[in-house]
């Protein structure tokens, strides 16, 4: 009996070591592209986005259905959430001025990261970007009341407001 378990480690360890030089020669040493210091990123393809443009003529109801739809239809799944809480909480109460602050804030960066990270000031905000809305954004965004914030809100509400 114990000359076939040795008999067995013995045939294994021959076929492991036998396949590999094979196996090893297939695996890139390097990993994903980026890993090598002398990389010149040269490969990345960097896609031109529209610029941002404001529509002067939409009504202040279009204006506040695209926000609303545009805040729940983010790049990343923190931002439906948070912008789609906070337009919950607080589009149907905006003024003019602060439907344009809005808009321009969720729509003229072309990364949701960096709205993320202005919101919850894990980076300063640009000039720009900083006024009423994005102070209120900020206050949300600190959750003071604890709330649970773990999906976007349901659009029955919509439904509510206008009855």
């Amino acid at each position: 009996m114990l000359s076939s378990v040795v008999a067995k480690r013995l045939v294994t360890g021959l076929c492991q070591g036998a396949l590999r030089p094979a196996v090893s020669g297939l695996v890139s040493s390097r990993g994903y592209r980026g890993d090598a210091p002398d990389d010149t990123r040269g490969d990345l393809i960097e896609i031109p986005l529209p610029p941002w443009e404001e529509k002067p003529d939409e009504s202040i109801d279009i204006k506040r259905r695209r926000l609303v739809y545009e805040s729940r239809k983010r790049g990343m799944l923190e931002n439906c959430i948070l912008l789609s809480l906070f337009a919950k909480r607080y589009l149907n109460t905006m003024s003019e001025i602060q439907l344009r602050q809005y808009d321009r804030l969720i729509n003229e960066p072309s990364n949701d990261w960096d709205i993320y990270y202005w919101a919850t000031e894990a980076q300063p905000t640009p000039d720009v970007y900083q006024g009423e809305v994005m102070d209120m954004l900020k206050e949300f965004t600190k959750n003071r009341n604890h709330e649970q914030r773990l999906d976007a809100p349901n659009l029955e509400y919509l439904d509510k407001e206008c009855q």
